[in-house]
């Protein structure tokens, strides 16, 4: 039994994957601890895949997952969750900015209980461009999700397997994982950790990514709050369509039958009534539909993500 799995992204890190290597082997061997390090390479233009193939021929339990092309992040950890055969995994960025020495402080973590434990970059090493978006985005999801911690997007992360068989990453969603584990019912807390100075390679941050994470927000904050019920949310917006609907038709023939106006001077309004109740009665079919949905997954999973007895 394999006792640790530690998935790593890569994009264009020629100048720390070797390091990275030794430094994490060394923590395995001190503690005892078996362990397989799955590197996925994101698609690298530079000598990192090469690299990456000379230390799995190297080293027995280093293995590589390559991408083509660049797929992102979450598809990068997709990949990894899905290879990984430890007790245990640990996420950690490529750059050597997270500390292997962090290791063994995760694992006490989890073995306290926890299934999953975040890193927080309490004291970090970026430039201001990275850390006051970073702390608006952790505020933020914080405040939407209610899970009280400071830094979401930290690489260096540890969970029980069953976590990451548990959820499903694709877009930005990698930003998010404390607040899909915490759907599924697993228990999340974070622990301070060590973060270093980028010494090689190029930040991948971009501006761009704000905006997708935005719309991640808006899509994992619906999954959390509407998957189970879909009709909670597609059935209040129609019927809130409809009601308006409703309203506005009212208005109309009091105009027509109060005030003897005649439709033609209404037109319009008439129209944007009949519009409100069209889509008040899509948007309620579509909470129904989504409820079947839901109903048949549930019959054919035949759990709700129980523990094992």
């Amino acid at each position: 039994m394999i006792d640790v799995s530690i998935v790593i992204p890569v994009f264009n890190e020629e100048g720390t994957v070797q390091p990275l290597t030794e430094k994490i082997l060394s923590v395995l061997n001190r503690e005892s601890l078996t362990g397989e390090i799955y590197f996925v390479d994101d698609g690298s233009t530079d000598k990192t895949t090469q690299i990456l193939d000379e230390l799995e021929k190297t080293f027995d339990n280093v293995h590589v997952i390559h991408f083509r092309r660049n797929r992102g992040k979450a598809a990068a950890l997709q990949a990894g969750f899905r290879k990984a055969k430890g007790k245990f995994v640990i996420t950690m960025d490529g750059d050597l900015q997270d500390d292997p020495e962090e290791i063994p402080n995760l694992l006490q973590k989890l073995h306290e209980g926890w299934d999953m434990v975040s890193g927080w970059k309490k004291i970090r090493h970026d430039p201001v461009s990275k850390t006051l978006p970073s702390k608006i985005f952790n505020k933020t999801t914080s405040f939407l999700t209610g899970i009280r911690i400071h830094d979401f997007n930290c690489g260096l992360k540890a969970y029980r397997k069953e976590v990451v068989q548990s959820i499903s990453l694709y877009g930005e969603l990698h930003r998010y994982i404390p607040v899909l584990a915490k759907m599924e019912g697993f228990r999340v807390t974070e622990i301070p950790v060590t973060h270093h100075p980028r010494t090689s390679g190029k930040s991948k941050y971009g501006t761009s990514r704000m905006l997708k994470g935005f719309f991640d927000l808006i899509t994992v904050l619906f999954l959390a709050r509407f998957t189970q019920r879909p009709m909670h949310f597609f059935g209040m917006l129609g019927i809130l369509s409809v009601i308006i609907g409703v309203i506005v038709e009212i208005w109309v023939l009091v105009l027509k039958y109060a005030f003897h106006e005649p439709f033609q001077s209404h037109l319009a309004m008439l129209l944007f009534g009949i519009l409100l109740l069209i889509l008040g009665i899509q948007l309620f079919s579509m909470g129904l539909i989504g409820e079947m949905l839901v109903y048949q997954f549930r019959k054919n999973r035949g759990k709700y993500g129980e523990e094992n007895e």
